[in-house]
């Protein structure tokens, strides 16, 4: 009889946060400027933050977890794709769990809880709004890790372009420095594109290159060594007479692969070749 007095008292709870969930919601508009697209965004997963704690007072922990988790991930994509910052999320949770509380408090001394009930009731509702904290957190940094990433990509992807000159010659014009990281690009595009373009012969040119170490040269001639395996004809074009000195002085051999010191002798050697 007691839990079940008990459980209606924590519905009761539940039940005036949910009636005041709109004004809740609304309130915060006058704390904080935000544009309007902002404000359209936000108001919706704000509702459903104050429905997860309203509910999690009277029903199950662990589906409130999950509940949570699903929150967590759909506030992070939304503040990644609004490029807004984690704090406002973090502010957010902060605000109602203290607004809230509130209500909790003195809903609580209406019902004359017991100490022990309240600190109860309290604590897990505290423990909820850590655990909003936690999966906003995780799944931000996540949506945030990823779409860098992808950033990064799309430029890696920008900086070591396959230009078609003709329908069987491309060039690869390199400008900067070459890292092992930008190395490993220049390979899969040298491949990928140059497959998917059926090349016969890929210029490489090193113009805008300002050194060429040890590492430069082995990785280059495994992106020519590569492209012959799959029946493309690599060159190596803008090899300056400073580029030429370092290369003898650090023992680097070209074996067999064809270089050039302009783009120009490249292209029109690949041309010759072709006709």
């Amino acid at each position: 009889m007691e839990d079940v007095l008990l459980n209606k008292k924590l519905q009761q709870i539940t039940a005036v946060i949910l009636h005041k969930k709109e004004e809740l919601a609304e309130q915060k508009r006058h704390y904080h400027f935000y544009n309007h697209d902002v404000y359209v965004q936000l108001v919706p997963w704000r509702i459903k933050l104050i429905n997860i704690y309203a509910e999690s007072i009277s029903s199950d922990e662990e589906l409130t977890f999950q509940i949570l988790e699903k929150w967590g991930m759909e506030v992070a994509n939304v503040l990644i794709n609004l490029q807004l910052p984690l704090d406002i999320a973090l502010e957010e949770i902060s605000y109602y769990r203290n607004i809230i509380g509130e209500i909790i408090t003195e809903e609580a001394k209406k019902e004359k809880f017991s100490f022990d009930l309240f600190s109860k009731v309290i604590s897990r509702y505290d423990l909820v709004v850590d655990k909003a904290v936690h999966w906003v957190s995780k799944s931000y940094m996540k949506d945030y890790a990823d779409k860098i990433q992808s950033a990064q990509y799309a430029i890696d992807e920008l900086s070591i372009p396959v230009v078609r000159i003709t329908k069987e010659i491309g060039v690869i014009p390199l400008v900067g420095e070459i890292d092992t990281h930008r190395a490993q690009i220049l390979l899969e595009n040298a491949l990928k594109q140059g497959d998917a373009y059926k090349l016969r012969w890929l210029i490489i040119d090193l113009s805008a290159v300002p050194i060429i170490d040890t590492m430069v040269a082995d990785q280059l001639f495994k992106v020519i060594t590569a492209l012959k395996l799959i029946g493309i004809d690599g060159v190596l074009s803008g090899i300056c007479p400073e580029i030429s000195l370092t290369m003898v002085q650090l023992g680097i051999k070209s074996n067999d692969i064809v270089t050039f010191n302009s783009l120009y002798g490249a292209l029109d050697y690949t041309n010759f070749r072709i006709q």
